[in-house]
């Protein structure tokens, strides 16, 4: 499953002095990074019909899964909405 992920911090807001805390802070974003790319991965196993359904496409997958530094659950939120937009007015 797809979280939005537009509560996601800055790196440098969650940078801390305290070696222990980045050590800690660095295991978390690992995870979080591998979890967001599972969540992307298991997306592709959607049929076409489904994907459709939720406002995206493989590409839209990929083109996440390709760039994770760019925030890829808010690029797919952007995608869904333009997908949505256009749904509307043909």
């Amino acid at each position: 499953m797809v979280h939005l992920l537009s509560s996601e911090r800055p790196s440098m807001a969650a940078a801390s002095s305290n070696p222990l805390s980045a050590l800690v802070n660095w295991f978390a974003k690992t995870r979080a990074n591998r979890a967001r790319r599972v969540a992307l991965q298991s997306l592709l196993d959607y049929d076409t019909a489904r994907l459709d359904d939720l406002g995206i496409n493989r590409q839209d997958l990929f083109e996440a899964l390709e760039a994770p530094s760019q925030r890829p659950g808010l690029r797919l939120a952007q995608k869904r909405a333009e997908s949505s937009r256009n749904w509307l007015n043909p």
